[in-house]
């Protein structure tokens, strides 16, 4: 960064004087021929910045495509593009070792903060405005510094259709017994109903059970601060995935369990995310976990459900634990150090965090916003929301080694399913060896 920052200081140099030297040529000496070359070169187009937005947050790529042409229309000589990426944190990898980096993203992990990969935007102009929380979470535990900012709060739970609770006089469950029960109830009375749906063929979706499930445990135990030294220094005393009994091995049963009562669906490991939300939109489904992002696409495939939306916390899983919910920052953005456009990347993420923008992106995602000075009518589910945080833990997102992402957790999950592990001892014992080698892998 110094050679860059200097070699850019010496470019600027050198700039300054050769317009020193072109504008004393130019006093000294008109000419017909020189005021033409000096004409040609001010009316000469400049080459049009081409910036590089790379995502994995698969429900924001339309509205970003809609952003981004904003954007560019607003910004003639700067042209963002978007490219999005089922399995992000695995394909960033490539990219940061082929040197095919983006200049702006939502992927961001600790190892890449490490290992300078991000721009430090701690003194931007922006933080003021930043909800205190969420700048905590914005920041490095490591170095105190902000390598990235997020644009929404979210909250992850489980999503219940109120209608089929009300029917069947089901309460929202806070223990796993509860649950369990709640979805016996619901099998044994309304046959056709899926009691939990699942989205297993997406990885994705089941890496969130471990993280908002097992890790809970961890993350209530331990609080914020503590919870994300653990994950992030390997503190595997304190992470005790391996344990009998522990918090991988609890929710390995927890899964079989419901698997092996038929209360979740058939199909778990083909069914998609986009056939998870048409069961539930439709009253085929009575239970989902998802996050506030879901919220926008159940309400495309039924306007009328909005009155039947249910959101509470995820019950406890583990004997002596509390329920727990999702409340973490959301829309996390980053400038790679590597880009050649930092200061065009800046200009695009100021234009991201305007309020006018925050406020359509908070909308369209039902989520709230980060920032103090931005009001959004952000959805249905506001006191529910609010409801749910009062009476679970709230948690964070998980800071996981650079080599095992959410993904790669979830095709565990699907393993698990599969059958393709002895017993839950079996899968926990695999998890920490699949974490072990993606942390040793950058921890040498």
């Amino acid at each position: 960064m110094r050679k860059k920052k200097l070699g850019l200081l010496l470019t600027g140099v050198m700039m300054v004087g050769l317009l020193a030297g072109c504008g004393g040529k130019s006093e000294d000496s008109p000419s017909p021929s020189g005021n033409a070359a000096g004409t040609a070169q001010e009316t000469a187009p400049k080459e049009t910045v081409k910036l590089k937005f790379f995502t994995g947050k698969v429900e924001t790529v339309d509205l970003m495509n809609t952003l981004i042409q904003k954007f560019n229309s607003e910004n003639p000589g700067i042209e963002v593009e978007q490219e999005y990426q089922k399995d992000a944190s695995n394909v960033i990898k490539v990219k940061f070792a082929s040197g095919d980096i983006p200049d702006i993203t939502t992927v961001v992990e600790q190892d890449y903060i490490d290992q300078g990969k991000y721009l430090d935007l701690s003194n931007e102009p922006f933080w003021p405005r930043v909800l205190p929380a969420v700048k905590e979470l914005s920041t490095d535990v490591k170095s105190g510094k902000q390598y990235q900012v997020a644009t929404n709060v979210t909250m992850a739970g489980i999503f219940y259709n109120k209608k089929i609770f009300q029917e069947l006089g089901l309460k929202e469950a806070l223990t796993w017994d509860e649950f369990k029960a709640n979805l016996q109830a619901i099998k044994d009375k309304k046959p056709d109903v899926t009691p939990l749906f699942i989205a297993g063929r997406e990885s994705w979706t089941l890496g969130h059970l471990i993280e908002f499930l097992a890790h809970g445990i961890i993350k209530q135990d331990l609080g914020v601060k503590s919870s994300r030294e653990a994950f992030i220094n390997n503190e595997s005393d304190k992470l005790k995935f391996d344990q009998e009994n522990g918090p991988i091995d609890t929710f390995a049963k927890r899964l079989l369990e419901l698997q092996a009562a038929g209360l979740i669906n058939k199909d778990a490991l083909t069914a998609t995310y986009d056939n998870q939300k048409e069961a539930f939109a439709t009253g085929k489904a009575a239970m989902i976990s998802q996050g506030m992002w879901v919220v926008a696409d159940l309400l495309k495939i039924s306007p009328d459900f909005q009155s039947d939306l249910g959101f509470s916390p995820y019950p406890s899983i583990q004997d002596g634990t509390k329920p727990v919910v999702l409340s973490a920052d959301d829309s996390r953005y980053a400038i790679t150090a590597e880009s050649k456009h930092p200061e065009e990347a800046k200009k695009f993420l100021e234009f991201l965090l305007q309020p006018e923008n925050l406020k359509t992106y908070s909308e369209f995602l039902k989520s709230p916003p980060a920032f103090t000075d931005v009001t959004a009518d952000w959805g249905p589910l506001k006191e529910q929301a609010n409801q749910a945080l009062s009476s679970g833990v709230n948690i964070a997102f998980t800071d996981s080694p650079s080599g095992f992402s959410g993904d790669d957790a979830g095709r565990m999950v699907q393993e698990l399913l599969a059958g393709q592990y002895a017993n839950s001892l079996d899968f926990a014992k695999a998890y920490k060896d699949a974490w072990d080698k993606a942390w040793k892998a950058t921890h040498r």
